[in-house]
């Protein structure tokens, strides 16, 4: 841009230079031929007349560059800048990254127009980009928003597909299990060397494993209806603490409190006490015994909310999704994969919600959603 405008400048100053040189030559020319004619060769008039002569073209190159310099100055300040200008208002346009208040205003008439023409556009634009990002964080919530419900409606139907299961198999496999535990505990009595009770004793942890889940399974498969009442979740979660505090896995664990007196939901005191015993066991065993634990009571709308904190690494991605499918476990052999399962089919039943994340400031998130009362 600067280079043209040199260019124009060059033209006019050079046209301006011999406009004028060809107006002025023929009052030169007259008045130096006046000149020579009166002033004798050698005077001083001759002198002067033969050095205006050689001046002639420096005053000419002079007037050139003089001449150029004006020409281009104003030029550059009325057209150039202006021309800039919207030349990067344009650029902003082609990237979308239009500020309205950036647009120029200052130029010729037809400039002028262009730029109220592109203060409209800026202004047009804003407006649609500022809807477009409401609308699309609009389409992210409610995307969200679709892809838990569908994670729910997927772990409700794998639930009642276990629990169908369940009611068919856990009394059958349960009556045989109870009859093995005795035997084995017969067995025991009579045991008479350490390796015989040490196998029997592997024996009855296995059998009892197996037991554990059949219970597990019985939850699962249990009907789809609940005592609900009025109650007070700070006086369920203090019951459910003080039961859990003795237990080995939280011997190392610092839990805190923080409850809002006398709030109510509606709920079944029994299954809500299992799902909390059950996320303080859990809470305590991914942090490996060591760390602290916070659980909340809080109110948010229509809900009343149960919130239990760890201190430790958090839920990995890869696990998130799986987090509830029955028999899903990070624990190996040490854990069944349904305690979270059960946890949640207890949540539903009592028409409430069971929620996973990571916490911002680092661990892991639970929270039981029930309607307040």
């Amino acid at each position: 841009m600067k280079w043209r405008i040199a260019s124009v400048a060059f033209l006019l100053g050079s046209l301006s230079t011999g406009l004028t040189w060809l107006s002025v030559q023929p009052l030169l020319i007259r008045l130096m031929e006046a000149v020579r004619r009166l002033a004798p060769p050698g005077s001083t008039e001759a002198a002067a007349l033969g050095r205006v002569k050689g001046l002639l073209p420096l005053a000419l190159g002079l007037s050139l560059v003089v001449l150029t310099v004006l020409a281009y100055v104003v030029l550059d300040l009325m057209v150039g800048r202006p021309l800039r200008s919207t030349e990067a208002v344009v650029e902003q346009f082609g990237r979308l990254e239009l500020d309205p208040h950036l647009v120029p205003t200052q130029g010729g008439p037809l400039l002028s127009r262009i730029q109220r023409a592109l203060q409209r556009m800026a202004e047009a634009l804003s407006a649609e980009q500022s809807l477009t990002r409401s609308q699309m964080e609009s389409l992210r919530e409610a995307n969200a928003r679709l892809a838990r419900a569908q994670t729910e409606l997927v772990s409700s139907e794998r639930l009642a597909t276990v629990g169908r299961l369940a009611a068919g198999v856990a009394h059958e496999v349960g009556n045989p299990l109870s009859g093995i535990l005795g035997y084995v505990a017969l067995a025991k009595m009579k045991a008479n060397t350490p390796e015989l009770k040490d196998f029997l004793e592997r024996i009855d942890h296995e059998v009892q494993r197996i037991d554990h889940i059949i219970r597990g399974l019985l939850d699962l498969g249990r009907p789809g209806t609940a005592a609900l009442a009025p109650v007070e979740l700070g006086k369920v979660v203090e019951t459910c603490v003080g039961l859990v505090r003795a237990a080995p896995e939280l011997s190392g664990v610092e839990v805190e409190l923080g409850l809002e007196p006398g709030l109510l939901a509606r709920a079944d005191p029994g299954p809500l006490s299992q799902i909390v015993i059950n996320l303080l066991l859990n809470a305590a065993q991914a942090m490996g015994g060591q760390g602290s634990v916070r659980v909340r009571t809080l109110r948010e709308g229509a809900e009343a909310w149960v919130v239990v904190e760890d201190s430790g690494p958090g839920i990995p991605a890869d696990v998130m999704p799986r987090l509830f499918e029955p028999f899903f476990t990070t624990k190996g052999r040490e854990g069944t994969g349904l305690g979270l399962a059960v946890s949640l089919r207890l949540a539903q039943v009592m028409g409430g919600r069971l929620l996973a994340e990571n916490a911002p400031g680092g661990g892991a998130r639970f929270t039981v959603s029930l309607p307040a009362s």
